[in-house]
């Protein structure tokens, strides 16, 4: 569990990247980004920074070596901001929760279709034997 002031500071860092790339990073290789999470670890020294790109896999080649080569502005700009004795070093790291996200969607519609299968071959199905097959306590009573 991470302490309320690395939280604290992941937070902020997340809000200073994605500001960085929306106002000051001019690469033309940069796509429609969106920064999804900032993880730092215990002592504030390395900041992984999550994010997911909006379109083909050359967009998110071209994304990737453009914050490939805005790193180094974007972690100084986060010293500058954060006014740290130590500014994190960062890693930029494509976020798979969208791609999982689509393969979980594909599932759930997969299992949906089962059960409509389902549900429409017991439209006209009865029983094989009584309705109730169970026993109850009236059957047992000898009847007068």
């Amino acid at each position: 569990m991470s302490s309320p002031r690395v939280l604290k500071l992941a937070d902020q860092i997340k809000v200073i990247v994605a500001e960085m790339l929306e106002r000051r990073v001019k690469d033309p290789r940069l796509g429609f980004v969106t920064v999804t999470d900032v993880r730092l670890t215990g002592d504030s020294r390395e900041a992984t920074v999550f994010y997911t790109v909006l379109g083909s896999d050359e967009d998110r080649a071209g994304t990737e070596a453009a914050l490939r080569s805005a790193t180094g502005l974007i972690r100084s700009q986060v010293g500058k901001q954060l006014g740290l004795r130590f500014t994190p070093t960062l890693a930029f790291i494509l976020d798979a929760v969208p791609e999982t996200a689509k393969q979980i969607d594909e599932l759930l519609a997969k299992a949906k279709a089962g059960d409509a299968e389902v549900a429409e071959r017991a439209v006209g199905a009865s029983y094989a034997g009584e309705a109730d097959p169970y026993k109850h306590d009236d059957d047992d009573e000898p009847t007068s």
